[in-house]
């Protein structure tokens, strides 16, 4: 039988929880000799799927190409969208604080982009 007491039942926690946390402490270490099971499963499964190389660049040209399409195929709407964002941003009152804070957010945004991008899946 066990002589060690049982730790005092949190409110988040039940005496089940902390017998066989207690018991996984005292085992943890222990060596279960599978017969080389393990081994054998790990060798039977298949590599994992890796994207091509050309993928990302592909889709960044892409979607540049799409951009560029969009703004020679609708030249008034681009002029009429930039002149009415300009107008918007001018429009307001710029303190140094907004000013610092809107290129934080624009500078966070891009390295979360290139961060996307780069990753190695």
């Amino acid at each position: 039988m066990n002589q060690t007491p049982l730790p005092p039942i949190d409110a988040d926690d039940d005496w089940l929880d902390a017998m066989l946390r207690e018991d996984g402490r005292d085992h943890r270490a222990d060596y279960l000799d599978d017969g080389g099971f393990t081994a054998q499963v790990m060798a039977a499964l298949p590599a994992p799927v890796a994207l091509p190389l050309w993928r990302k660049p592909a889709l960044t040209a892409l979607w540049a190409a799409a951009g560029i399409g969009i703004a020679f195929a609708l030249p008034g709407t681009v002029v009429d969208v930039a002149h009415e964002v300009l107008r918007v941003i001018l429009g307001q009152r710029i303190s140094l604080a907004g000013l610092a804070t809107g290129m934080a957010v624009m500078g966070a945004s891009a390295c979360a982009a290139a961060a996307y991008m780069l990753r190695d899946d």
